[in-house]
């Protein structure tokens, strides 16, 4: 059985009527359920919230392996290495980012100079660059003024390591966008002046009408152009560079993607999509 955190929506309700003694009413479609981490935190909580309003089933599961199958149709959200074991427990079939995806996206999108390279190509470019790993987090993502000669050197980290190496710049503020067959579903600010995070102090994320609208018309020119490869659906990251203008940050993955001041329900839809559900 999967540990949940009580049950909630109607597998809940169905529980507790077997508990009375009274019969489980029918089950007359496929309710999806969203399968959360174990550790509580606003976004997932403001997940939980926005599918029980959907009629969602929601799972707090209590270990990364699951002993037995969920009900599907299955969304899952957490750390992304929960997300990946509990799908591949699960056979849900995720919807990732190419790994180097920013590297070949039009320059006119990016408006800085990006490399997709391993690590070992990564050591022998000259500084300054910002440097990070294409997929896990095996080694700081920051600016090394000296370039790739400065990259650290763990035990176990494979040189082969795809590894983004960028033109160091300014962004002004960054954007988060939830994007599902290329239509935005929910847009936040959540960065300012070099990575200041742009949150207020009572948990708003203010940004103002002429910010999100220049966010919203550089993202669906980016969106409506063919030439641009996506996943159909993900998270996008824009900014804008000072002294250049908007350009895309990065592609995440949507299940492991914060929300920020993202609508939750929107936000869950692309969820949804990223895990193979469909929703209406």
């Amino acid at each position: 059985m999967i540990a949940a955190w009580g049950g909630e929506g109607k597998a809940g309700r169905e529980r507790a009527a077997r508990v009375r003694g009274e019969r489980a009413p029918p089950i007359l479609h496929a309710v999806p359920t969203l399968l959360l981490s174990p550790r509580i935190l606003e976004d997932t909580s403001r997940l939980r919230e926005a599918a029980l309003a959907a009629g969602w089933e929601v799972v707090r599961l209590q270990r990364w392996r699951p002993e037995g199958e969920a009900t599907p149709p299955v969304a899952i959200y957490g750390e992304p290495l929960f997300v990946l074991a509990v799908a591949e427990a699960l056979g849900v079939a995720l919807v990732e980012p190419p790994l180097d995806w920013l590297a070949r996206l039009p320059e006119r999108y990016r408006r800085r100079a990006v490399e997709c390279l391993t690590l070992g190509e990564a050591r022998a470019v000259p500084g300054p660059r910002f440097i990070k790993p294409a997929d896990d987090k095996c080694f700081p993502a920051q600016v090394y003024p000296g370039g790739g000669a400065e990259l650290p050197r763990y035990p176990g980290v494979d040189e082969a390591t795809l590894t983004l190496v960028a033109e160091p710049v300014l962004w002004e503020l960054e954007v988060r966008l939830f994007v599902v067959d290329r239509a935005i579903k929910a847009a936040s600010i959540y960065a300012r002046d070099g990575g200041q995070i742009a949150r207020a102090e009572d948990g708003s994320w203010p940004w103002s009408d002429a910010e999100r609208a220049e966010a919203l018309a550089f993202a669906g020119g980016l969106l409506a152009d063919p030439a641009v490869e996506l996943p159909r659906a993900v998270v996008l990251d824009v900014g804008r560079i000072a002294g250049r203008g908007w350009a895309a940050v990065e592609l995440n993955p949507a299940f492991g993607s914060g929300l920020y001041g993202c609508d939750a329900a929107g936000a869950l839809a692309v969820i949804a999509a990223a895990c193979g559900v469909e929703v209406s």
